[in-house]
């Protein structure tokens, strides 16, 4: 096993490697920009290097930099946890150029898998169903057309590098192609570096049904079975369960062999994630993408089987086989992990700054990671996700119902938050009938709670303003000043004192 390891990252994910690391007896060294100064990675880890300042580009995505600090430090590991430099290959070989282990898979599956165009073409070629569309990049407007018209409307314009939601445009008529072709390409240029784009059908409501997979150096690989990732804004997650409620058992033991047969095709070794389209209507399913590195929402995969990925990670980067076979893993109840953002829930702009008071649920079955604590200070220059809040439960309901006392419990001031987001979304018909679909968020809930937002701010800047009035003693509260229908007043002192507090 590993002497000493590197973590390439920072947030939730930096603290998760950490303590597996811990448990096992391994050594952590964290790196961190100077404004994640007092992050809590930094605090945990038994060594910490400065790499640089606040925007990614000038430290968490330095390579040298970061490989420098690993030759200081003597590790013999670099953990690339997810984001920044975790899916590009030249990192993965700078490491090993510099004879130190990658724990994730080798440059060549990142390579291949990396790129949206090379990976379909690996699964066409290993007979693994992907979703009708162009052969290849679209290279100007006028392919686009022609594309656009063999496939029919709507369409799905992605870039070919892309990823988080970036690079993607839905078009359903001719006349909107062009605009939403040079937003991709342009897109695509400016978070990736490579404006390549390709085209295919875009398939109405389905569902976003993931494999989580796991491979070694010595020819094993297993699945441990699908996590739902449907509801999602934008492209962009928000909650994850596992299994999923609505998906044929057929359906998805069909899709966990589609993704072993395609894990062995390219000798894939350590954690990663194929992702697959489920089309409600004529239940087929389709190979989108695969993610090359261990994801957000791997918790609700450990809950549901009792294996740790992150230990699991290790063990395989330092050459040892898988420590299950297939038959092996079973799931067993039901986990739903909750994103928790620092951002405004109608707008989803980030919403940094300093936390006030910060106290996670906890509880039987609830599990929170984090890298945030009262006091914090949350940076403008990264993702908004602040928390992951996981339940479990012998049955969907009782995780649901977990979930509901867990955000509930959830106290989080000083900062705007999704968690009346989340609190709406576990209370739609559609998410509690296992119907919903990617489109439920756009669709379904504004239909069915129309008035999701309009009295949110008048209720929290009134308790704000209940309170400030107790601390200063200056009048009286009494149950009936205590109303929606607030006078202009109250509003004004509330809002100064809930910017406070």
């Amino acid at each position: 096993m590993f002497k000493k390891v590197l973590i390439a990252n920072r947030g939730e994910i930096a603290v998760r490697v950490i303590r597996a690391c811990r448990d096992m007896g391994i050594p952590t060294v964290a790196v961190y920009s100077d404004v994640d100064r007092y992050s809590q990675h930094v605090l945990l880890a038994n060594e910490a290097y400065e790499i640089g300042p606040a925007p990614s580009v000038d430290s968490y995505l330095r390579d040298d930099k970061i490989i420098a600090v690993a030759k200081k430090a003597g590790v013999d590991a670099i953990h690339p946890g997810y984001g920044f430099l975790s899916e590009r290959a030249f990192f993965a070989k700078a490491v090993e150029a510099a004879g130190i282990a990658f724990i994730g898979p080798s440059a060549q599956n990142i390579e291949a898998m990396g790129d949206k165009l090379s990976a379909i073409k690996l699964m066409r070629k290993a007979d693994v169903p992907t979703v009708p569309g162009s052969n290849g990049a679209v290279e100007t407007y006028e392919d686009a057309q022609k594309v656009a018209e063999k496939i029919g409307y709507p369409i799905m314009i992605k870039a070919s590098a892309g990823g988080g939601g970036k690079g993607m445009r839905v078009v359903h008529k001719p006349e909107d192609l062009e605009s939403a072709f040079r937003a991709a390409k342009s897109e695509g240029l400016n978070y990736f570096k490579d404006d390549t784009v390709y085209m295919e059908r875009f398939i109405t409501n389905p569902k976003h049904i993931e494999i989580q997979i796991f491979g070694d150096k010595h020819g094993n690989a297993v699945h441990l079975f699908e996590r739902e990732c449907s509801v999602q804004r934008r492209h962009q997650k928000i909650i994850e369960e596992s299994p999923s409620p609505s998906v044929p058992e057929a359906v998805k033991k069909k899709m966990g062999e589609v993704a072993v047969h395609a894990a062995k095709s390219i000798g894939y070794v350590g954690a990663g994630t194929f992702e697959f389209i489920f089309d409600n209507s004529t239940k087929e399913f389709f190979f989108m993408e695969m993610n090359t590195r261990l994801q957000v929402e791997h918790p609700i995969t450990e809950m549901v089987t009792g294996f740790d990925l992150v230990k699991e990670q290790l063990s395989v980067a330092a050459g040892n086989p898988l420590s299950f076979k297939q038959e092996d893993v079973k799931q067993q109840g039901h986990a739903i992990e909750c994103r928790i953002c620092a951002e405004d829930p109608e707008t989803f702009i980030p919403s940094p700054g300093l936390v006030r008071r910060f106290r996670p649920p906890s509880g039987p079955h609830v599990r929170v990671e984090t890298y945030v604590y009262s006091g914090y200070d949350i940076p403008i220059y990264y993702d908004p996700m602040i928390a992951k809040v996981v339940t479990w439960g012998q049955t969907r309901d009782e995780a649901i119902a977990r979930m509901k006392r867990a955000l509930v419990e959830f106290t989080l001031t000083g900062v705007k938050s999704n968690i009346v987001l989340h609190n709406s979304i576990l209370k739609s018909s559609k998410f509690l009938d296992g119907s919903y679909t990617t489109q439920f968020c756009e669709k379904d809930l504004k239909v069915e709670q129309p008035d999701l937002f309009k009295h949110i701010d008048d209720k929290v800047f009134l308790i704000a303003a209940a309170i400030a009035s107790y601390k200063n003693r200056e009048t009286k509260i009494d149950n009936s000043q205590i109303k929606i229908e607030s006078t202009s007043r109250w509003k004004q002192v509330s809002r100064r004192h809930a910017m406070r507090y």
